[in-house]
């Protein structure tokens, strides 16, 4: 298998450039291929900043004619991951500010022509572009990287196979159809059986429908997609794509994400065995959002994107009441998103001084001290692709309160509340159906009053501070899907015959949530 090259393609990657989940899946995942001796490289654009992380920079290739201008290609070395990049530099599209969005959190107007040229680099180093070692796979991620599959397929590139993870269907990636042009996109692909849906381009279907294979990131979600529910309008093709769509989990990087070596929890490190300092985490926590210093207190953390898909609406409903409730009870709130969500959760604080902190924003060392110093997790979602945030929580002793879909309901394990009490010594945590405010408080009532039962609650613990959520079995399940591919003939994708009017392959089921599918915003969570 160490023969077998992989050219990874993404819009994040930590410590390189990230705005949540993905950038740790793409880290996550290329390390633990490169320590099973696959060879991986990762194709990110050169965002400002992006270069003087890398050691050994050279220049690998130019590129022009290109779209948006001509561009360089950068190859160098990551020390703090260990993983080789190649860099897509072209100041004009990469030189700015935030990833995808401004200051002011407004979209880039050109981020369609920003991830399309991405996306010809790939293709370009597929042809073996500056003499680079050509790769046997391309392996795109979401849809900044979807058109991938689509322009290795024009460009009748021979030999080099192609697979797309969708870590989040409901960004798809969609433009104006008269952008095709300068996206180096032939007019014969723009058409219902290419890539238009609802009459605009649509980076997220040009991957799903010509890629050599699909995989998303956990078992829930790749059945969830299936269904007009979840399905984004793109259920339909991905029912015709079923037999090529493989659920292949993500996993964490147990290195960064460990309570007894993280350098951001200074002198306070603790591991499943003992503890102990546990408990001066939460004292720093506390100290750090404003809260009372008590050690009896139980804290609940919140830490996401303040968004309607992370029920940041139901949670500005429960917590005032919960705090009411539970006179015990203090809340950490760490996040940014839509500005109605901020401004709740910041009123709150307000009103429950002492007992409630509210940090609009995020950093690196905050999220992890978060979950050092916390008891309990609240992560409500009504899709989630896998749950990268409540498997952190975990490590750190935090026990998860999850809804039950996508990637928590394979990974957050809850007898329920109709179970024996007993049962819970086999749990990790706690789970509730659907979006309602009363789902949400009976789940929180209910962890509540199981941290009075120490004995249960030090089980629940060690059950989630142990459980193995690497990439250890991903890797073994990507290492066949290459071998697979990389012997086999590209015939390319198997289809079904695309109708005359193909809107149900295309993504036109009427019951289609379409709000989640009309954004080109990035794929992955804040936290």
């Amino acid at each position: 298998m160490a023969t077998t090259t992989i050219l990874i393609v993404a819009a994040e990657a930590f410590p390189l450039a990230k705005t949540g989940g993905l950038g740790d899946a793409i880290t996550g995942m290329a390390r633990a291929l490169d320590e099973a001796d696959i060879a991986v490289t990762v194709l990110l654009p050169a965002y400002r900043g992006v270069r003087r992380q890398l050691q050994r920079v050279r220049v690998a290739a130019e590129f022009a004619p290109m779209p948006g201008g001509p561009a360089r290609l950068l190859q160098g070395a990551c020390p703090r991951s260990g993983i080789s990049f190649l860099l897509l530099e072209n100041d004009a599209l990469y030189d700015r500010a935030g990833l995808y969005a401004d200051e002011c959190g407004a979209e880039y107007p050109d981020n369609g022509l920003r991830y399309a040229a991405l996306a010809h680099a790939a293709v370009r180093i597929a042809q073996g572009a500056g003499g680079l070692p050509r790769p046997d796979l391309v392996h795109a991620h979401d849809w900044h990287a979807a058109l991938v599959p689509l322009l290795l397929r024009a460009a009748g590139v021979n030999g080099v196979r192609s697979i797309l993870t969708i870590h989040n269907l409901a960004f798809q990636g969609q433009f104006p159809v008269e952008d095709a042009a300068g996206f180096g996109i032939d007019a014969a692909w723009c058409n219902e059986d290419g890539l238009v849906a609802w009459g605009r381009l649509n980076f997220m279907k040009a991957g799903i429908r010509y890629a050599d294979r699909v995989t998303t990131v956990s078992r829930t979600y790749a059945r969830e997609i299936l269904t007009p529910a979840f399905g984004c309008g793109l259920d339909g093709l991905l029912r015709a794509r079923g037999a090529d769509l493989l659920p292949i989990p993500n996993g964490i990087d147990p290195v960064l994400w460990n309570p007894v070596r993280d350098p951001h929890l200074g002198d306070l490190r603790f591991g499943p065995r003992d503890l102990g300092n546990k408990a001066l985490c939460k004292a720093a926590l506390q100290k750090a959002f404003g809260l009372a210093v008590r050690p009896d207190a139980t804290v609940l953390a919140m830490g996401s994107r303040l968004t309607e898909q992370k029920m940041a609406d139901v949670a500005a409903q429960v917590l005032p009441a919960a705090l009411d409730r539970h006179p015990d009870l203090q809340v950490a709130i760490l996040g940014q998103g839509e500005r109605r969500f901020e401004q709740r959760l910041r009123a709150l604080e307000r009103a429950y001084p002492g007992r409630c902190g509210a940090h609009i924003g995020y950093d690196e060392a905050t999220a992890h001290q978060l979950h050092a110093g916390t008891d309990l997790l609240l992560h409500g979602s009504r899709f989630e692709p896998f749950g990268l945030t409540p498997l952190y929580a975990m490590r750190y002793g935090a026990l998860p309160i999850g809804s039950r879909v996508g990637g928590m309901a394979d990974t957050i394990e809850d007898p329920g509340p109709r179970a024996p009490l007993s049962a819970m010594a086999g749990a990790n945590g706690f789970l509730f159906d659907g979006d309602s405010p009363e789902a949400m408080a009976g789940a929180v009532d209910r962890a509540l009053a199981l941290r009075g039962q120490h004995v249960l609650w030090r089980a629940m613990q060690r059950n989630a501070m142990t459980a193995d959520f690497s990439w250890r079995s991903a890797v073994t399940l990507y290492a066949n899907l290459y071998r697979t591919l990389a012997g086999s003939h590209p015939a390319g994708p198997k289809l079904l015959p695309m109708p005359a009017a193909s809107a149900s392959l295309a993504g036109g089921s009427v019951l289609a949530p379409r709000r989640h599918a009309a954004s080109s915003r990035p794929a992955a969570a804040s936290l």
